[in-house]
C-alpha cells in the first residue's frame, strides 16, 4: 500500500511538498504545526514591530515585551504591581519583567512607587505618556490603516482573538499536565 502524502486539512497536494514529520503525522497535528509556526513567526514579527515603532517615536531601544509592559501600565490609566504585569502578559519569569521595568525606568517612561514586597507599583511618567501617545498615533497611522482595507477583517479579528484566547488556555492547562507528570 502506497503511503498517503498528507497535507493540511482543506488544502490540495502541493507536488514535492511532504507535510509529514516528527510533530505531524496526521492531518489535524500538520495544521496544528502550520498554526503553531505561524503564531512563532507572528510573535517574532509583532515583536520587531512594537521595536521599531517604539523607535520610530522616541530614541528608546526596547524589546516586544518591554514595549508591552510600558502600554499595559498605562492600561486604563492606573498603576500597576510586578503580579498585575505578570497576569496581564502570561508571564511567570518575574526576574526579566524587573529587569524590563529597570529599563523602562532608566528611559524615564516608567515610575516605580511604594515601598516592600507589595506595597510597589509602576506607573508611566509624562515622557512615558508622551511616548505612549505617539506610538498610538503611528500604530493608528501604519497598522490600522493597513488592516482597514482588508473586507472582513474585524471579523476575522474578533474569530482569531476567540481562537488564540482558547488556546492559550488549552495550552495552559496541558502545561499543567506535563509538569504533573513530568519524568525524572
Amino acid at each position: 500500500m502506497a503511503e498517503k502524502t498528507l497535507q493540511p486539512q482543506n488544502d490540495t497536494p502541493v507536488p514535492g511538498l511532504d507535510w509529514h514529520w516528527h510533530l505531524a503525522a496526521s492531518a489535524v497535528e500538520v495544521d496544528m504545526t502550520e498554526l503553531e509556526f505561524a503564531l512563532m513567526r507572528t510573535f517574532e514579527g509583532f515583536g520587531r514591530w512594537q521595536s521599531e515603532c517604539l523607535a520610530s517615536v522616541s530614541d528608546i531601544a526596547a524589546t516586544g515585551p518591554e514595549n508591552a509592559l510600558l502600554h499595559i501600565i498605562r492600561m486604563n490609566e492606573r498603576p500597576k504591581t510586578i503580579k498585575d504585569l505578570a497576569r496581564l502578559t502570561n508571564r511567570d519569569d518575574v526576574p526579566n519583567i524587573q529587569y524590563s521595568l529597570r529599563k523602562l525606568i532608566g528611559a524615564g517612561l516608567v515610575l516605580r512607587k511604594g515601598a516592600g514586597r507589595s506595597g510597589v507599583t509602576y506607573e508611566v511618567t509624562e515622557t512615558g505618556r508622551r511616548v505612549t501617545e505617539d506610538y498610538g498615533a503611528l500604530r493608528r497611522r501604519l497598522l490600522i490603516q493597513a488592516i482597514a482595507g482588508v473586507p472582513g477583517f474585524a471579523d476575522r479579528l474578533a474569530e482569531a482573538t476567540r481562537t488564540l484566547n482558547l488556546l492559550s488556555g488549552i495550552y495552559e492547562e496541558i502545561s499543567r499536565v506535563a509538569a504533573t507528570h513530568r519524568r525524572g
